[in-house]
């Protein structure tokens, strides 16, 4: 389907993460990915976070892009 512009959509459907649903956050510092955040709300200034270590609000929502479903780790036998 086109858009108002006339360009075609592409790319997967992006899905909101729901509250409650464990993230990591990318750090600016270098690059990797923080776990131990859990997502608040979604809007249009991008994700409220909590830290679950001592249930923090983070002060600003942070942007998708900095944002994704926490993955479980590998093992280093695997």
């Amino acid at each position: 389907m086109d858009d108002a512009g006339g360009a075609r959509a592409s790319g997967p459907p992006v899905v909101a993460l729901l509250p409650g649903t464990p993230v990591e956050v990318r750090t600016h510092f270098d690059e990797t990915w923080a776990r131990g955040f859990e997502v608040v709300a979604h809007d249009h200034d991008g994700y409220r976070l909590r830290r679950l270590s001592d249930q923090s609000l983070l002060p600003v929502a942070l942007p998708a892009a900095d944002v994704r479903r926490e993955r479980k780790r590998e093992t280093w036998w695997v």
